[in-house]
């Protein structure tokens, strides 16, 4: 195999390990009751019309990952 198919190989199943890594960790917060019950989420309903933005948890997740990405990333 040529060595580009080999690191594209490898890059392939990085995502993929990564993304089912993330799956497990969503699926563990769900069960929990945790995202989406943050003050300041919106939430909308008017007859059979629902809209949901999770501003708050938008932002608390964007703060942990910069966190984790500095911390980890760092040079």
């Amino acid at each position: 195999m040529p060595p580009l198919w080999d690191s594209m190989a490898k890059s392939i199943v990085a995502i993929g390990i990564g993304l089912i890594a993330l799956g497990l960790i969503m699926w563990a917060l769900a069960r929990l009751g945790i995202p989406g019950k943050l003050p300041g989420d919106i939430l909308v309903r008017k007859g059979n019309f629902t809209i949901y933005f999770p501003i708050v948890s938008c932002l608390l997740l964007s703060l942990i990952l910069t966190l984790l990405f500095n911390v980890f990333f760092r040079r």
